[in-house]
């Protein structure tokens, strides 16, 4: 009794059978109901929308139409929203926030501080039409230490030494 149903990838006291196997050894006969997409297209035998459009095998409408947009007042590319071909999207983002990183260095440079830490995170989602991961944009966080001399810094000293005048007088005299 090789090759039942309950044999698939088993190999129990029947033998086994691989998947492709036993999904190989159905075929379609002409006439027979073909599943299709919402556009009318065929879809692969035994998949579903959704799972031709995650393989890649039926092509995803939101993911083709998704655009990328930056929200920082920097001169940085992504003004204006824009669509990116999805294999390029991690590539492409990861570009835009090393502009992000290089305006940083300009600025500290410019104003004479140092740059102590950069950090640059690409975030993900998962597409809702195919259930594909995606890179759905990136955040760069940076910190500057301005010398001494800035007015910030200054204004921040000077806050400092305010909260402490007064903490060691002794009113029991």
């Amino acid at each position: 009794m090789t090759g039942g149903v309950g044999a698939i990838g088993y190999g129990g006291m029947y033998g086994s059978v691989s998947a492709y196997a036993y999904a190989g050894s159905f075929s379609m006969t002409a006439g027979a109901d073909v599943e299709k997409d919402k556009n009318g297209k065929p879809l692969p035998p035994g998949m579903d929308e959704r799972q031709a459009k995650r393989l890649g095998k039926v092509e995803c409408e939101t993911c083709k139409e998704r655009k990328y947009q930056d929200g920082s007042d920097e001169q940085v590319s992504f003004k204006n929203a824009t669509k990116i071909n999805p294999a390029a999207v991690e590539a492409r983002v990861r570009g835009h926030e090393q502009e992000h990183v290089a305006n940083a260095y300009d600025k500290a440079e410019e104003k004479g501080g140092k740059v102590l830490r950069v950090s640059v995170t690409l975030k993900y989602a998962i597409c809702p039409e195919c259930g594909r991961s995606y890179c759905a944009g990136g955040v760069t966080d940076t910190a500057i230490k301005y010398p001494k001399d800035d007015p910030y810094s200054r204004n921040n000293n000077s806050m400092g030494q305010e909260a402490f005048k007064g903490n060691k007088l002794d009113l029991a005299v």
